[in-house]
């Protein structure tokens, strides 16, 4: 039998695969269970995660330390005592304390008090989302938890010390995503003068791992697949070079999502043991990689395995890379190469098993977390080169293969319709400029002239709603019960708006589950999971779907109810869409084909969609674009290809409408700053965006690149339970005002309501339509 190779994961779900953690976290921030109870559910979720990988993959090493109570990034900056001064508790008490982590994310938590709360974005180019660490030029740092040590303590009784691989942020990236007054930008050099602070932070940390018997730490460093200065480059010799003198653990640093270019000497030249390459995004990295480090004696952990979409792995070429490029062309130690997924499994569901209503076809293309390392396993034990190998790995391997093969054929991919109006010569350009298109508006909707207010789409989900639409879906409720109770609810909506003094309306979206599911489920080409749940921040959890074939549609998906919320107003109720970049972002994609062609096919959908809602009546159209920053590429040299076709397929879907149709666009939760010229091109009459949290930081590019449309800049964090103060609002716009004609803005909540409760929505609303008359009345 041929030697097994070293397999090793980079992190696992931490939800549970039923959501406990989300339930745990919202339960605990209600009042209805105490802190002791969700430590517990945390450790029985961690202790089951361990067991279940052990089982799944026969890993040489588990991950530990993957787990965090919001996002890994708030775990390590407050580990590291990084917490801003309006968060630390009141007491003297020197124990850290979890509702401190808590506060910083939301604003408040079950005791302390509140204050805003801590920034929020987009971990590289994904769905997921970190809390920002604040710094400033005299930061320090102390070890304030003993967290990570606690859970080794725990993995070390389920899984024994030998197969602990601990997790933790690296210095560099930490201070990369990091923020504060006294730095300009993500790469500002003057943050590495904090280096010389965070090393005896790091030396401490590494210590008491190994004086607990850990031998590898991974720690990850996916900046360096970003462009860097070489300052920066300057400063990952130097900290690891001065971290080596003094640790007594082995070191794996890993890259992940991207390419390392010409980051790649810097990695490979660190004094550490290993160092891990995403090659299922970059897989031309491989070859550069082995040059480098072929007669030294590092450790390569490539990732083979997919960890950012779920379809099954073409194991047939992992093996031939593995045999034919690393161990013939390479001649490469096999002790030296480690197998992995490409990163951590945090942005896959957890488990296909639990899905009983997928289609076996379907059911067979897909892999999840447990399943992907059940797929590493087998690629460890028949990639070897050398041995024979056993009958039942063989047995697996042909049934991999036929699934490979059963959907490369398969006929319910293809549509020759859909693949035939790709071609059809549509313009992406609307027919007048803006500057006419803003006339022609405010004589159809006679709206106040200086800043007019809406929301951003969803109003609070409660309970009922979720158990009325759960009903129909399996059937136990008749449809006709379904969509009477739907209009009431549209409708105590629509007269909470009217009461409010809101002036542009929305139906609130009672009968969405998630704003990409609830289109994918209308159109062909999707498929959707029962339990495929992944982490998007906090308790926050999506399902996305799943794009298996081209995309068309049958009828149309919003008219109805946006048609039966405008004849219960006179007021101008705004349609609700989600755009095609969006829509394609937060879906696991086919794999097939260009993500570019199956954006236009949704654009082609979402167009007619758009056309049905402006001939029904509807003519202010909001089309939501929070997703298209997260699939820039990491290396600026190819955003200007991804943002060429984005931009034009969000066009496309809003090119068709007349002159006096209004089009909307939100987004949420990135970094705008440097792509503001292709949101300028997107050109939609409004655009909204979150700007509270980051106190307005936003609009200064707005202002750089004097933005010619309208701008709603969020005016209060919807994912925080604070309600703000008229005050507040006021002094927020004031800001705006600064930076943006006046005329030019709009007042909005930054984000959706549905996950709030309809008390402090109410309150909320009623400040910013009081801030706004306020504003009109020092203004007009």
């Amino acid at each position: 039998m041929s030697q097994k190779l070293f397999t090793h994961n980079l992190g696992f779900p931490r939800i549970g695969a039923n959501r406990e953690l989300k339930q745990a976290l919202e339960s605990y921030w209600s009042g209805k269970i105490d802190l002791n109870a969700l430590e517990l559910v945390g450790s029985k979720l961690r202790k089951q995660h361990w067991e279940q990988q052990l089982q799944a993959g026969q890993l040489d090493l588990i991950p530990v330390g993957d787990f965090a109570w919001y996002d890994q990034v708030l775990e390590w900056t407050t580990t590291i005592g990084c917490i801003p001064s309006r968060h630390q508790p009141s007491t003297i008490d020197s124990s850290f304390h979890l509702d401190t982590l808590f506060r910083m994310a939301r604003g408040r938590a079950p005791t302390g008090k509140p204050a805003a709360a801590c920034e929020m974005t987009k971990w590289f180019d994904t769905n997921y989302h970190f809390i920002t660490p604040e710094i400033g030029l005299s930061q320090e740092f102390s070890l304030s938890r003993t967290f990570l040590l606690d859970q080794v303590k725990e993995a070390s009784e389920i899984i024994g010390i030998e197969r602990v691989k601990t997790v933790i942020i690296g210095p560099l990236t930490w201070l990369y995503l990091a923020k504060g007054d006294d730095f300009s930008g993500s790469l500002d050099s003057n943050k590495l003068n904090l280096l010389s602070k965070l090393l005896p932070i790091y030396t401490q940390v590494l210590e008491e791992l190994s004086q607990l018997g850990v031998t590898w730490t991974q720690i990850d460093e996916p900046i360096l697949c970003l462009d860097l200065t070489s300052e920066w480059r300057e400063a990952f010799s130097s900290f690891y070079q001065q971290l080596k003198q003094v640790k007594k653990i082995n070191i794996l640093i890993a890259t992940y999502f991207g390419s390392l270019l010409d980051n790649l000497q810097t990695l490979t030249q660190l004094p550490v043991e290993a160092i891990h390459i995403d090659i299922v995004r970059a897989p031309h990295q491989l070859t550069s990689i082995l040059k480098e480090i072929k007669n030294t004696n590092k450790i390569l952990s490539i990732g083979v395995i997919d960890g950012r979409n779920i379809w099954r792995t073409d194991l047939d070429a992992c093996i031939d890379t593995i045999q034919q490029i690393i161990f013939k062309e390479f001649n490469f130690d096999s002790s030296r190469l480690w197998l992995a997924p490409s990163c951590s499994l945090l942005h896959v569901p957890f488990d296909l098993t639990l899905e009983i209503k997928l289609d076996s076809e379907l059911k067979s293309w897909l892999s999840f977390a447990i399943q992907k390392l059940e797929e590493l396993l087998l690629l460890s034990t028949s990639a070897p080169s050398g041995g024979s190998i056993p009958s039942f790995i063989s047995s697996k391997l042909t049934a991999q293969r036929s699934t490979i093969e059963s959907r490369r054929n398969s006929t319910r991919i293809h549509n020759q319709q859909v693949k035939q109006r790709m071609f059809d010569d549509i313009s992406v350009d609307r027919s007048h400029p803006f500057e006419e298109r803003k006339k022609a508006q405010q004589i159809k909707f006679q709206l106040p002239q200086l800043f007019p207010t809406t929301t951003i789409g969803s109003f609070p989900q409660t309970e009922e709603i979720r158990s009325i639409r759960r009903k129909f879906k399996n059937g136990s409720i008749p449809r006709e019960v379904y969509e009477q109770f739907m209009k009431n609810e549209i409708e105590k909506v629509v007269r909470l708006q009217e009461e409010i003094g809101l002036d542009v309306l929305v139906h609130g979206e009672p009968e969405r589950n998630d704003m990409v599911e609830y289109f994918g489920e209308l159109m062909n080409g999707y498929a959707f999971t029962e339990n495929g749940w992944t982490q998007s921040f906090g308790s926050r959890c999506v399902k996305p779907p799943i794009i298996y074939g081209d995309i068309s549609l049958d009828e149309p998906m919003t008219v109805e109810w946006s048609t039966y919320a405008q004849s219960l107003t006179q007021k101008p109720m705004k349609g609700m869409l989600t755009g095609p970049v969006t829509i394609l972002n937060w879906s696991f994609v086919r794999d097939d084909q260009p993500r570019s062609e199956t954006c236009k096919q949704l654009s082609l959908v979402l167009r007619d969609e758009v056309l049905n809602l402006e001939k029904a009546g509807i003519k202010i159209i909001q089309i939501d674009e929070p997703a298209i920053r997260e699939g820039l590429p990491l290396r600026k040299s190819e955003w200007n290809h991804y943002l060429k076709w984005a931009v034009n397929c969000f066009k496309l879907t809003t090119s068709g409408v007349a002159i006096d149709t209004q089009i909307h666009t939100h987004m949420c939760y990135s970094e705008f700053n440097d792509i503001i010229e292709s949101i300028g091109q997107m050109d939609a009459d409004v655009i909204s965006i979150e700007t509270s949290r980051s106190n307005m930081e936003l609009l200064q590019a707005f202002e750089d690149f004097k933005y010619p449309n309208d701008i709603g800049p969020g005016v209060y964090d919807i994912h925080s339970p604070n309600v703000p103060t008229v005050e507040w609002i006021v002094k927020l716009i004031k800001k705006a005002i600064e930076r943006i004609p006046k005329e030019n803005i709009w007042l909005n909540p930054d984000c959706g309501l549905k996950t709030r409760g309809y008390q402090e929505v109410k309150q909320a609303l009623i400040a910013m339509v009081q801030a706004a008359q306020q504003l009109r009345n020092e203004y007009q």
